[in-house]
């Protein structure tokens, strides 16, 4: 049972409302003024609050405004029959914990109210109980597993020399964020830290953009400029994606980097720089050495240090670590205040397979964050995030020839695929979500958006069972 106040200036609506609460358990009290529900509010701190918009003494958007600042954790729902896009933006803007529409539909509004009731619950566990080590620090590296530790070692030893240092990991690991606490835990912290990311200059002006160039080197040249070598000065230059570095270029940086002198491009006149270079990678730099893709000594001149960032499913037990880091992030850069995820939510993020890694953990916590109501990310939320994401990347599969699939938390890569039928499709996802809930017919029945029999009738179609490989 909770305290639930109904604000309406009609009272057939105040009437109806407390009735049908009433029925289901809960303490209605009642209001038909804001001042009235103001004060109100004030005695009583209820767990929701259902507030009408247009009240004889004022805006229901005012009372909200009072309201919400004075106890945050109540979960307030405004109604109206006046639909306006404006009204719904600021009432969600001032802390409303949802919009519903004028003739109010029980179904919906108890629906609504029995979720603001969660919410309101999991919020006061969360304050009370949800003191975290994480805090925010935009180059902190989260992560406590094993290989991570092992990975903070080679970066305690890197810092105190000026070695090159190659960085390796699938995209979205976080390499320029191993690479930027390379520079910023090094005596060279106070200088420039320089991202080359060879991945988005176009060929032509490769060696400009890295090398830099006089005045009149070429068309277009009205001015000298420096290069990003130059520009990093004594501190890092990151070179990002540096397998794809044209060919014809790789043999200037080996010449650089072995005597710390280039040229601009139409100079005659050598220059020095003492940048440490760290180099990243998503390739497989010996298979484009064997193709004759990569120069073999730059390969093993950039591989004095080499970091391997594990891809996130091999670091499952971070997760909880990087959902605690990305919710105080949001906070402080988007204003998204969360505090809690319902329980269940890490172990069905650890039943992903993330084939984006860290990068895709983060941008489902802030998809997660925006779709949430209260401080609380809920359960359905993130099954609907991550069935959307698997479907997108089956998508890819037919789109681009590679993708990925989701079974078994693996990351298939699959090049040159022969098309499949809807019916192997079909068979692939249901088992994959039968997977991920462990085989709770009911949950993956509702993340599928089928009915239990359905899902029953299917599971026998295509002789599913946990054992299947």
């Amino acid at each position: 049972m909770v305290n639930i106040l109904v604000v309406d200036d009609e009272q057939s609506i105040r009437e109806s409302i407390k009735m049908f609460m009433s029925e289901k358990g809960h303490m209605v009290h009642t209001a038909s003024t804001m001042d009235g529900a103001v004060r109100a509010f004030g005695k009583l701190s209820p767990e929701v609050v259902i507030l009408d918009i247009r009240l004889p003494d004022g805006s229901g958007l005012d009372a909200l405004s009072l309201m919400h600042p004075a106890y945050p954790l109540s979960k307030i729902i405004m109604i109206t029959a006046f639909q306006d896009m404006e009204t719904t933006i600021e009432a969600m803007k001032r802390g409303a914990y949802d919009y519903i529409h004028k003739p109010l539909d029980a179904n919906e509004l108890e629906k609504t109210v029995n979720l603001a009731i969660i919410n309101f619950y999991e919020d006061t566990e969360a304050l009370q109980d949800n003191k975290s080590e994480i805090t925010y620090n935009k180059s902190e590296i989260v992560g406590k597993s094993k290989i991570m530790k092992e990975i903070y070692k080679t970066i305690g030893v890197l810092c105190r020399k000026k070695a090159t240092a190659l960085i390796t990991g699938e995209t979205g690991t976080g390499k320029e964020l191993i690479a930027r606490q390379i520079h910023l835990s090094s005596p060279q912290s106070d200088k420039p830290f320089v991202i080359f990311d060879c991945s988005s200059v176009v060929g032509s002006l490769f060696e400009s953009e890295l090398f830099g160039h006089e005045k009149g080197a070429f068309t277009g040249a009205m001015d000298s400029k420096s290069g990003s070598i130059e520009l990093a000065g004594e501190g890092t230059l990151f070179i990002d994606e540096i397998g794809e570095i044209p060919l014809h270029l790789q043999g200037k940086l080996l010449g650089f980097l072995e005597r710390k002198q280039y040229l601009r491009v139409g100079g005659k006149k050598m220059l020095q720089s003492n940048c440490r270079i760290i180099a990243a990678t998503n390739r497989d730099l010996t298979k484009l050495v064997a193709e004759k893709k990569f120069r073999n000594d730059l390969y093993y001149r950039l591989k004095v240090v080499t970091i391997t960032i594990p891809p996130l499913r091999q670091r499952l037990d971070d997760i909880n670590d990087l959902v605690k880091y990305f919710t105080i992030k949001n906070a402080h850069e988007m204003g998204i205040r969360i505090k809690t995820l319902q329980k269940g939510c890490i172990e069905r993020l650890k039943n992903y397979h993330w084939p984006g890694n860290v990068r895709e953990l983060e941008n489902i916590i802030i998809a997660a964050s925006i779709k949430a109501r209260g401080n609380v990310i809920l359960l359905e939320t993130i099954d609907k995030l991550l069935t959307d994401q698997c479907s997108q990347n089956a998508d890819q599969i037919f789109q681009n020839g590679e993708g990925t699939t989701c079974q078994n938390n693996t990351l298939q890569k699959e090049r040159n695929i022969n098309f499949d039928s809807l019916a192997q499709v079909e068979n692939r996802h249901i088992f994959t979500v039968l997977q991920s809930v462990q085989w709770n017919k009911t949950k993956a029945a509702k993340i599928l958006k089928i009915s239990l029999p359905t899902l029953r009738k299917k599971i026998q179609k295509y002789n599913l069972s946990p054992m299947q490989k």
